[in-house]
């Protein structure tokens, strides 16, 4: 199956992203395989390949976020949209508290759960990125 996104358009959404997950904010450089261009509302869902529909995200985020958009709160039972990088502010759903990330709204709980943001193994990979100046601090 040929990509519908060329490599032109991968480089303009890796760009935006300041080659960062746009889910998690790790770097391209720090994790263990190329960042990919995830469709935020998946093409099954009738989302596109225009620029504003894409996001750049690691390959942990994008496998675990797949074609959802959506996910139930585990506090309250509702279902709510993930993150949604262009319409949302990162700021506004997520801290990062040592490695953790930490959610502070309904999106957050969502997408961090979902995405599992906050499996051991990514928080210890966080905290050693920060300890060497390569990941956002508290």
């Amino acid at each position: 199956m040929v990509s519908e996104i060329g490599q032109q358009l991968r480089d303009r959404v890796a760009r935006r992203a300041d080659y960062r997950c746009e889910y998690c904010l790790i770097h391209e450089e720090d994790a263990g395989f190329p960042h990919q261009v995830d469709h935020i509302v998946s093409r099954k869902h009738a989302g596109t390949s225009h620029f504003q529909n894409l996001a750049y995200a690691c390959v942990l985020c994008n496998r675990y976020k797949g074609s959802d958009i959506a996910s139930i709160d585990p506090e309250t039972g509702q279902t709510v949209g993930l993150f949604h990088p262009r319409r949302d502010r990162w700021e506004d759903h997520f801290h990062i508290v040592r490695g953790l990330i930490t959610p502070a709204t309904a999106v957050g709980r969502v997408t961090a759960r979902l995405l599992r943001m906050n499996a051991v193994e990514r928080i210890a990979e966080r905290e050693i990125l920060q300890a060497i100046g390569r990941y956002p601090a508290a």
